[in-house]
């Protein structure tokens, strides 16, 4: 199992798992990043945070912490 930060521009996975903790977790999953969703890698801001996905057709940014959080396969 890999996180949301560890794929590549254009890859798509399925959520596997959401960690973190509070007000993270929360925002995570408040915006669909739910397990079983199909969600893809768009890019990578130039220093690397935030990174930007595909879900559901919607466009999202998200810190790198928050990536790093969401396990997928």
């Amino acid at each position: 199992m890999k996180s949301l930060k560890d794929l590549l521009p254009g890859e798509k996975a399925r959520v596997s798992r959401v960690g973190g903790v509070g007000a993270v977790k929360r925002r995570i999953v408040d915006i669909g990043i739910v397990p079983g969703a199909e969600i893809e890698m768009e890019r990578y801001a130039p220093l690397g945070d935030p990174v930007e996905v595909k879900l559901k057709g919607n466009h999202l940014s998200l810190r790198k912490e928050e990536a790093a959080s969401i396990f997928v396969e």
